[in-house]
């Protein structure tokens, strides 16, 4: 239903491409009322507006611009950068930035993360990195120059696509929602805002000739070739829409303990390799494609859905989009690819010294090179 809802209320292509998310890791557990973002509440309190008439003083909504403005300027923000011909193949890449304007802790991160992207990134000669950058109003400016400076001296091909914020959550309002209302720790919180919700239904809002795109956080540095991370795509079994690796802490441990409790034995919030710890979103390999084709998929999005699962497992999030991909999991894991811990080797460990020191060290666990290092809860990454 919630596609079919997208679909129809679909505007055109240039408007919907949707950018890349940047999501700095630490979360913080929360009570339980319904929380809506500034951004979501401003749009409800628009629709509110607009369905009783617009006041005297009140200025009219803002028009898309039209197809020769808009055209001219995509083509100045989408220049390939690196010279050379036009590219066969576009790799995209989805960053997210908000709240960035007075943090300088996160453009740090972000720079850093930026620029381990050009230092180990490798393309083919027709190939070309298509970054796509969401970001709120305030953050844009800072987005551009941390990626005109990361990017200068990348040995490859890429173009940078900007997105707002509010036209991506107004075409998917409903589906925001119904995530903020169960997965988030309270309005104002961070991790509260609709852009980091946006991920679920990044088929809908994505334009059709994009078939898949990876969205990474921007607390993450590289330490492999992204291309190789895109070749993971090839791995997905028959049905999965999403890559994804699993959380490395027992948080979900923490969160299932009502369900757990109700079923001894379940390995619902259990350890790795046989259990189901939960998912970290600080990775998303997103197959638009199959996102787009799955029925399954496209009904656990539906707000009743939704609800229906949260109550199932006595769940209460605050993680945002991975609280969603995890209770998806834990019903129907067909639909993910588990993406190998090195992708995503996260590194907070605050779940240790909060009750599960006994068994943190089973989720923890990863070996093997490592090839993206998530600094999650403000955590250094180590040196190369």
């Amino acid at each position: 239903m919630m596609a079919r809802w997208a679909a129809g209320r679909a505007q055109p292509c240039a408007l919907v491409a949707a950018a890349a998310l940047a999501v700095c890791a630490f979360y913080y557990a929360g009570s339980g009322g319904e929380t809506f973002s500034s951004a979501t509440r401003r749009l409800k309190e628009t629709r509110a507006g607009a369905g009783a008439g617009p006041g005297p003083s009140s200025p009219p909504p803002a028009e898309a611009p039209g197809p020769a403005a808009e055209g001219k300027a995509k083509e100045a923000e989408r220049r390939l950068a690196g010279g050379g011909a036009e590219a066969e193949e576009e790799l995209h890449l989805l960053l997210v930035l908000a709240k960035a304007e007075r943090n300088a802790a996160l453009r740090a991160k972000a720079e850093a993360a930026l620029r381990s992207l050009a230092r180990f990134g490798k393309l083919g000669p027709r190939q070309a990195l298509a970054l796509h950058l969401l970001s709120d109003a305030p953050s844009r400016a800072l987005g551009k120059a941390l990626l005109r400076d990361a990017l200068r001296d990348a040995p490859f091909k890429h173009k940078v696509i900007f997105h707002d914020v509010g036209v991506l959550t107004e075409k998917q309002l409903p589906i925001v929602e119904a995530m903020q209302k169960l997965f988030s720790a309270g309005s104002g919180t961070y991790y509260s805002d609709s852009i980091f919700f946006l991920s679920v239904a990044m088929h809908q809002l994505m334009p059709k000739e994009i078939s898949r795109i990876i969205q990474v956080d921007l607390d993450v540095e590289y330490r492999t070739n992204v291309r190789e991370l895109f070749e993971e795509f090839d791995n997905f079994q028959e049905g999965a829409v999403i890559g994804i690796a699993r959380e490395m802490q027992p948080v979900y441990r923490h969160i299932f303990w009502q369900y757990r409790q109700e079923h001894p034995g379940t390995k619902v919030g259990e350890p790795p390799p046989d259990g189901l710890p939960g998912f970290n979103s600080g990775v998303l390999l997103l197959d638009l494609d199959a996102m787009r084709q799955s029925a399954l998929y496209n009904r656990l999005l539906e707000p009743e859905a939704v609800r229906h699962l949260a109550e199932k497992f006595h769940f209460k999030g605050h993680l945002g989009d991975q609280d969603f991909f995890t209770l998806a999991g834990m019903e129907h894991p067909e639909l993910f690819h588990v993406l190998d811990c090195t992708w995503n080797r996260q590194l907070c460990s605050w779940w240790r010294d909060h009750g599960y020191s006994e068994v943190f060290d089973r989720y923890f666990q990863c070996d093997g090179h490592v090839r993206i290092y998530h600094g999650n809860c403000n955590t250094p990454i180590p040196q190369e």
